[in-house]
Order: C-alpha cells, then structure tokens, then sequence
C-alpha cells in the first residue's frame, strides 16, 4: 500500500510537471566585449579588448518546466577573437634573435551549440549557465606594422583549433535585456600549424584562451509573451 501511495504520489507530481512544461523558441543579437588570457612562450601581456558588434546571432529552444526552472539549447553564429599587440615575428629563421613586434588581430567565424539552464523567475530575472561547443569555419589574420595593414581569410583552415568550447554564465533582466560571461577552455590557435610557404610554425607556444562580456536583448524572451489577449504587445 505504501508502494502504491509513493508511485501515485509521484505520478501525480509528474504529470503536474509535464502540464506546466512550455516549449519555444527565442533568439536575439549579442554584442561581444572580447579579450584573452596570452602566454606566448613566457610572454602574458599585449591583449586588447575587442569589440564585435557583427556578426553574432543565436537562436535559443527553450524547455521551462514551471515558472521558476528550464533548459536551453539551440545554434548560433558566433564572431570570437583577439588583439595581440606583442606578436612576434622572426625575420630570419636561422637567426632567433632577429625579431620584429608587430599587432595582430585574429577572429574566427563559429557555428556553436549551448546546453544549458535557467533559474529564477523565466518571466522577469533569472540567472542561467551552461556549455558550448563550437566549430570554426571561416578564419581572418589582420597585420598591422609601421602603419602598413596587410590581412587575409580562410575557410576551413587548421590555423585555429577548429573545435572550440567552454563555459557561459548569465543573467536575464527584465523587459529582456541580457549580460553574459563566457569563457573558452579551448586554445583558440592550432599550435602545430606548419606554413608551408615560410616552413614556420607561427603559432608554436602561443596559448590564448578567450573570454569575453556581451549584451543580449530577447535572447530568452518567448515571442508570444508580447501579444496580450487582445492581440497588443504586452512589455511586463
């Protein structure tokens, strides 16, 4: 009898769950804060914040189980990269002494898929935190050196470590306003990545892991929520 109470117990709790769970998609722009954490062969300084406006956007599927609990998946296209003021360069490969420092700016293009979940009230202010991975497919290198900007792109290039992951937490403000932390786990450049046109190994002991600070607006805002019964947009 005890048995049969505990089942039914939980059943019930179960179902009221299931009957509170709303699904839905959400999604928004995210304006990116960037910056790095640089160990270059014993070298730790010449990172600059980087500002990234363009081109980030992210779609989040939404699973609240109740007012107060949910999870979130879902894609995004992501802009992540750095400034290196102290990057150097070996003018003559035989010749370890002849260097020139130089700045750089590197980015990559990144598909990525959060999991993750939200705690607090989903309809007005909630913290949330999860995991994503990431995949690189588009790679830009910017050189600047004596006021000359030479720069080049590739498309699925093993320069930088093509999967990329790391940890995100957040907090959701009402009226949909949003801040996010992030922060890669991954080193962002392919350290054994051999030029062959030079036979260098340009990113050799260069270990950068970046994180950044963006704002988000709607990014976990269900779109129905807008529409009152009346069919007016509804901002509370």
């Amino acid at each position: 009898m005890k048995r049969i109470s505990i089942i039914l117990a939980f059943s019930f709790i179960l179902s009221i769950g299931i009957s509170q769970t709303e699904k839905y998609w959400s999604g928004g722009s995210e304006t990116i804060f960037g910056f790095a954490t640089i160990d270059d062969d014993g070298n730790s300084s010449g990172s600059v914040m980087r500002f990234a406006p363009v081109l980030n956007l992210q779609g989040m599927y939404n699973i609240d189980l109740g007012k107060n609990f949910g999870f979130f998946t879902g894609l995004g296209l992501r802009n992540v990269g750095y400034i290196y003021d102290n990057y150097k360069t070996y003018n003559d490969p035989n010749d370890p002494e002849d260097i020139t420092y130089v700045k750089k700016k590197f980015r990559t293009y990144n598909l990525g898929v959060p999991v993750g979940l939200k705690l607090g009230k989903l309809d007005k202010l909630f913290i949330y935190g999860g995991y994503e991975v990431e995949y690189a497919f588009n790679y830009k290198e910017k050189t600047f050196e004596g006021g000359q900007k030479t720069k080049f792109v590739e498309w699925f290039t093993d320069r930088a470590e093509p999967f990329q992951h790391g940890f995100l937490v957040g907090i959701q403000l009402p009226y949909g306003s949003n801040i996010k932390f992030k922060y890669y786990l991954s080193s962002f450049h392919n350290q054994d990545y051999l030029d062959k046109n030079t036979g260098q190994k340009p990113y050799e002991n260069l270990n950068t892991n970046i994180f950044y600070f963006s704002l988000n607006y709607n990014l976990f805002k269900n779109a129905n929520s807008y529409k009152s019964k009346t069919g007016n947009k509804d901002f509370h």
